[in-house]
């Protein structure tokens, strides 16, 4: 395994993992306007299982919102499950679904 580094990659609207030249993982947005990033899909390669690796691509993903002066709508389970246990910092800029 190669460092992990975790990236956005804009022209994909997600969120990666990677692993050297593998994408390990991946955190899946849409744009709805200029404010919000909607999460809505995160995953990771089995072979990256249990490394912890989703929740560091979560922080870094919403920490990356954030800087950016964006607002979060998480409808990925994952993303939701995420703030619901470690998003207090994201209080403030998280917009629950309906």
């Amino acid at each position: 395994m190669s460092e992990i580094e975790y990236v956005d990659n804009p022209a994909r609207h997600r969120y990666e993992i990677r692993d050297g030249e593998t994408v390990a993982g991946l955190a899946a947005y849409r744009l709805p306007d200029d404010e919000h990033v909607d999460f809505v899909h995160t995953e990771v390669q089995e072979a990256y299982n249990g490394q912890g690796l989703a929740s560091k691509l979560v922080a870094f993903a919403l920490a990356d919102v954030k800087a950016k002066g964006k607002r979060i709508i998480p409808h990925c389970p994952y993303v939701a499950g995420w703030l619901k246990r470690h998003g207090e910092e994201f209080a403030d800029i998280t917009d629950w679904p309906a």
